[in-house]
């Protein structure tokens, strides 16, 4: 079996938009043994009728594009908004709704699930260096889905929840918004079988630097491979979104993120590379498996857009040298025409694909995004269905679930005007909750989780106390 436990950080949770001009953000402001507590209980009848939609070969399908497309966001300009703001952290500024995208973060975050199979796998895996292989490769793709995703997803309300099931892909996951300020998310999911638990608080901080937005990663990463007695910990690389105020939007994620096997001592360490002067290294992410002793064990590259490979240090050493005589040839041809732009930060021209070591093993590859992806906010297949409300689900779900958020709903349907309103009114509803809990000295009380410490970092994270699959969702705050 394996336990995940995750703490993220996305640069989308502070910024929020309207379309007509600026409105309040308010939403801006040792693990469990619950962890198993529902997982014993899953009920697979009562799962065959939670918002069954139409199947094929006894596979739920789910849909494959939103009702419409994303609005033109060529004549907003932010540059008013943010002028003031460079340097600054970005935790209350307000941008027009049309740079965001019809997800709330709770469904974001989920997007951590898409390649759950690589966690699944571990399992059968006997080899402690093949494990951590599989685990590096799952980090990777944990930021797969950011590729081109500019738009920003809506803050959750304080008390807002998503849940997720994919029998398809053997999990489930639950998330709750558990702070208002500062805004924190905490999330569990597990396989069905009970082979995984995944859980963790994201806490993002932000800051805008004239011409782009970086998010610095707070919280780390803990993995617990039950079956063989193994924990492994981590962080997230920075992200950057370049050419917030004029420009295209494009996204680099760039620094060192080291996995650590605190049973076997063995280490991964992974490079995610800044784009440099040329572009060359845009999206690369290099690395090596080391064991305690600090020998290399095995080399990991790729791109964290395409794919990511394994292969031994000896084979990778031996390749990047006959390249470096290549480019160091093809050097003296190269002119430095580009000046700086003042303007604009130019997007990179993306690179050949990932040159294959002879000998190397493929870990990972990313999945195709739908062919009209660039006019549904350049979602994944996975992401087309998350706020997808099937058939039967709104006699289960409880009615926190952010697929009933009016804002995000009218926004997915293509109804700016009524998202725009809708956003304002559940804002000014929680100032409104807000004040009345101060007049009666009361504090706000999470519903799924409560603070503890994650055992192998010492650090505090939001605990998954159980019960939510069970169905009881009485007393719930009325939120929408």
């Amino acid at each position: 079996m394996v336990r995940i436990s995750v703490t993220l950080v996305y640069f989308e949770c502070h910024i929020s938009f309207s379309p007509t001009g600026l409105e309040s953000d308010e939403s801006c402001e040792g693990l469990s043994e619950a962890s198993f507590k529902d997982a014993q209980g899953i009920d697979s009848s009562s799962q065959k009728n939670n918002g069954s939609v139409p199947q094929e070969n006894g596979i739920k399908k789910h849909r494959t594009s939103l009702p419409a497309p994303m609005f033109s966001r060529n004549n907003i300009s932010v540059w008013g908004i943010l002028k003031k703001c460079i340097g600054l952290e970005l935790s209350k500024i307000t941008m027009p709704i049309a740079f965001n995208e019809p997800l709330s973060f709770l469904q974001r975050i989920t997007e951590y699930m898409e390649h759950t199979y690589l966690i699944n796998r571990t399992s059968s895996m006997s080899d402690s260096i093949e494990r951590m292989r599989a685990v590096a490769a799952f980090a990777v793709s944990a930021v797969a889905s950011q590729w081109d995703r500019t738009g920003k997803p809506f803050n959750p309300l304080l008390g807002e929840t998503y849940e997720l099931i994919r029998e398809d892909q053997g999990f489930r996951i639950v998330s709750e918004q558990v702070s208002h300020h500062p805004p924190v998310s905490a999330f569990h999911a597990e396989n069905l079988a009970g082979d995984f638990v995944f859980h963790g608080s994201i806490y993002p901080k932000l800051k805008f630097w004239g011409k782009s937005v970086e998010a610095e990663p707070k919280g780390t990463i803990t993995l617990e491979l039950l079956k063989h007695r193994e924990a492994y910990t981590w962080s997230n690389p920075n992200c950057c979104v370049h050419n917030v105020i004029l420009g295209k939007l494009w996204i680099e994620q760039y620094g060192t993120v080291e996995i650590v096997n605190h049973s076997t001592g063995d280490k991964c360490v992974l490079n995610f590379k800044p784009c440099g002067m040329f572009g060359k290294e845009l999206h690369k992410v290099e690395g090596y498996i080391q064991d305690k002793s600090k020998k290399k064990l095995a080399v990991i590259y790729g791109k964290w857009t395409e794919c990511m490979w394994s292969v031994d240090p000896q084979a990778y050493e031996a390749h990047k040298k006959s390249e470096k005589k290549g480019d160091n040839k093809k050097q003296k041809n190269i002119s430095a025409d580009g000046a700086e732009n003042d303007d604009a930060d130019d997007m990179p021209e993306v690179q050949e694909t990932v040159s294959v070591v002879p000998g190397s093993t493929l870990l990972w590859r990313i999945d195709s995004r739908p062919a009209h992806s660039s006019v549904m906010y350049n979602f994944t297949n996975f992401a087309m269905c998350l706020n997808e409300l099937e058939p039967g689900m709104e006699a289960v779900l409880p009615h926190t679930d952010c697929r009933f958020r009016p804002d995000i709903r009218a926004m997915e349907n293509g109804n700016m005007d009524e998202a725009s309103k809708e956003k304002e009114r559940l804002e000014e509803k929680q100032r409104a909750a807000r004040k009345e809990r101060a007049k009666r000295d009361e504090e706000w009380s999470t519903r799924w989780f409560q603070m503890g410490t994650n055992p192998y970092t010492g650090s505090q994270d939001w605990i998954y106390t159980g019960g939510y699959f069970n169905r009881n969702y009485q007393d719930l705050p009325d939120i929408y």
